[in-house]
């Protein structure tokens, strides 16, 4: 039996104090993003093409429009910002940087509040830098990993490292794969484990080195470096970030590419943002 008062499992619901939260994180964020020269947009709830972002469909609440043709709830904002931006928006506009404050939803009932932006031609040290600048206005200062999906991929592709065990991070598995460089690898954690590159092959070498490059340019003090993280979402196409407050996840981004059109962004996840100021009495 529901009852009246219920909500499904996995919505969310603020009132009183959180909601003020909620309220001063998104005031904060979005006058931030402006002062930075975003612009902000707000995409439809419901489109054609979410699936383009995910590896399976299994995340996307389906249904039909009038023609009955399928459509899906937004499961994620990359994206449609992109495709609208470059695609629908065109000659009507010059900004390359845009922001949202929007929900996301995915299968079965979950519901999550995101801050997000992306940089149509940017790069990974300005969107990385944006993002850490933007949590310290919210004074949270997470862990901010760097990664780079390129280096999953060509273990998977050239040196027959199974994407799956990857994809899960099972080390005991990856530390098998019988390559003389790979428990170095796996030991990577620091931006100065990065400093002597001589004993990896050339183009893992040049991947670690876009990730040295990257992290010594960000003014960010709590970075740390994960080589052989993956990222799941299928647009990105090189370097990555997360961001960790314990082991709660604050925010994701790095650079991709959709239909041609390089950019770069992230999402904040306001939700975890809430808890976080609530867990510290603030």
């Amino acid at each position: 039996m529901i009852f009246e008062h219920e909500i499904p499992s996995g919505s969310r619901l603020y009132f009183g104090s959180s909601a003020k939260i909620k309220r001063q994180i998104e005031a904060t964020a979005s006058q931030t993003l402006e002062s930075l020269g975003f612009e902000e947009i707000v995409t439809p709830l419901f489109s054609y093409h979410q699936h383009d972002a995910f590896d399976e469909m299994t995340p996307l609440v389906r249904l039909n429009d009038a023609s009955n043709n399928e459509v899906t709830l937004r499961a994620d904002s990359t994206t449609d910002v992109v495709r609208i931006v470059t695609k629908r928006l065109g000659r009507s506009t010059e900004s390359k940087k845009w922001f949202y404050i929007q929900p996301i939803v995915t299968f079965a009932t979950k519901e999550q509040y995101q801050i997000g932006a992306e940089i149509i031609n940017g790069n990974f040290v300005e969107v990385a830098q944006t993002t850490a600048t933007l949590l310290q206005k919210l004074d949270e200062t997470p862990i901010m990993q760097i990664s780079n999906i390129r280096i999953p991929h060509l273990l998977n592709e050239k040196y027959g490292v199974s994407l799956e065990v990857l994809k899960s991070m099972h080390i005991e598995q990856i530390m098998k794969a019988k390559l003389p460089w790979i428990e170095q690898l796996v030991k990577v954690h620091r931006v100065e484990d990065l400093n002597d590159l001589s004993v990896f092959p050339q183009d893992i070498k040049e991947e670690l080195q876009m990730i040295k490059e990257a992290a010594s340019s960000i003014e960010y003090a709590k970075v740390v470096i994960s080589p052989l993280f993956y990222a799941k979402m299928r647009y990105y196409d090189s370097l990555t970030f997360r961001m960790f407050e314990d082991n709660a996840l604050i925010a994701t981004g790095g650079t991709y590419s959709i239909d041609g059109v390089e950019a770069a962004g992230f999402a904040l996840f306001t939700d975890e943002c809430i808890a976080s100021k609530i867990s510290k009495g603030k």
